[in-house]
């Protein structure tokens, strides 16, 4: 192997960055998520859409380090709070007139 082949071989090693997710499934136990293709986005993008649920922990590896993101990429995976408009709150008191309505003693 040439000098050039296994420095680049070793950069490559060296600067491997993953994430680690567990997921907890109770009485059958837990299961560690790993995948070396997988980035930070795409971590976020599964919490959000509820493939990866029951979350212990995620940790991101990178070079010689592990941090713990759990907090990060679950406050990244929320979805907005995003108040209701006036159309809706017209919609919300013409259905609870109606189930009055409904429900109103003859």
């Amino acid at each position: 192997m040439n000098n050039w082949v296994y420095c680049d071989l070793a950069n490559r090693i060296h600067n491997m960055q993953y994430f680690v997710v567990m997921i907890d499934y109770g009485r059958r136990g837990r299961e560690a998520v790993v995948d070396p293709e997988i980035t930070r986005r795409e971590v976020v993008s599964r919490v959000a859409s509820g493939e990866y649920s029951n979350i212990s922990f995620i940790h991101e590896i990178a070079d010689d380090s592990v941090e713990d993101v759990t907090a990060d990429i679950l406050a990244e995976a929320a979805l907005p709070d995003i108040p209701p408009n006036e159309a809706d709150l017209r919609a919300s008191r013409f259905d609870h007139a109606r189930d009055l309505k409904k429900h109103e003693v003859a």
